[in-house]
């Protein structure tokens, strides 16, 4: 049983730079764990871990020979930085691993040193799922800092583009709570909610009406990359507030083509991570 999102993964080539930015320039929580992961998994790690929302984890090749390390760099010198995992949580992963075999899903063999496992992109449209133990990450208070008004991933947006079938791998394969296809005019695409049972939402999202600001470029990314994760999605109370600060810390911030309650920031500063920010309702 998949219990949580704890977190998704950006793949970077600077690690020290992106750990700077998303510490000093955005104002999270961020603890380095590099120290002891080069160690265990041939890789540089850190985790963002804000008040709020699933976690956000910095990774970066280390050690040419570690079978992390080699997937990451395949991954950046195949679709360059970006979003590279999303996690999953189980509490056996090894069991839950032969439940997903069972309804189709590619798994592959347990990597070496690994905590969990993975379900190959090619039966996730384009993703890396992986899956935990549940609690693979406790964050400690050694790294705390005065952060913005921003959340954590409160939903993760997958391009895809057969959405009824999207819909079934993560609704009866992940056997994840899911809506029904549900069309949206303004964004111009077919959207379904999965739901883990803690951790913020997946969005599968696909081509409906390309004139829509959202909708093309939701096109451009699945012309350009193919399938996959398209952008996180966090929250702020205070748009208007959080804009002028992350401005002050150089960071090109926008305001969303396809909606006045968005911000984006572009990918060129967040690693090849889309990241959009919505206003947060009232609690």
């Amino acid at each position: 049983m998949i219990t949580a999102m704890p977190r998704i993964a950006i793949a970077v080539h600077n690690f020290e730079e992106t750990v700077n930015t998303f510490r000093n320039k955005l104002g999270m929580p961020v603890q380095d764990i590099s120290t002891s992961s080069i160690t265990s998994l041939g890789a540089k790690l850190a985790m963002c871990v804000p008040g709020s929302g699933s976690n956000i984890e910095i990774m970066s090749p280390a050690d040419p020979a570690a079978p992390l390390s080699v997937s990451l760099q395949r991954f950046l010198d195949r679709r360059g930085e970006g979003l590279f995992a999303l996690m999953l949580e189980a509490p056996d992963p090894n069991a839950e691993a032969e439940l997903l075999l069972d309804r189709g899903l590619n798994v592959l063999p347990l990597m070496a040193g690994a905590g969990g496992r993975d379900v190959h992109p090619n039966s996730t449209h384009g993703v890396l799922v992986r899956v935990y133990p549940v609690g693979s990450y406790k964050a400690d208070d050694t790294d705390k800092v005065d952060p913005p008004d921003l959340s954590g991933i409160t939903r993760v947006i997958i391009a895809v583009n057969d959405l009824e079938h999207a819909s079934r791998v993560y609704g009866k394969m992940f056997a994840l709570d899911t809506s029904g296809i549900k069309v949206d005019p303004e964004r111009g695409v077919g959207s379904v909610i999965c739901t883990p049972p803690s951790g913020g939402q997946i969005e599968l999202v696909s081509v409906e009406d390309a004139t829509r600001p959202f909708a093309k470029s939701i096109g451009a990314f699945l012309e350009s990359h193919q399938e996959g994760m398209y952008a996180l999605v966090l929250s702020s109370h205070n748009l208007p507030e959080l804009a002028n600060r992350l401005t002050t810390q150089g960071l090109v911030v926008r305001m969303s083509a396809d909606s006045p309650d968005c911000l984006e920031l572009e990918r060129a500063d967040m690693f090849g991570a889309l990241l959009r920010i919505e206003a947060r309702r009232p609690d």
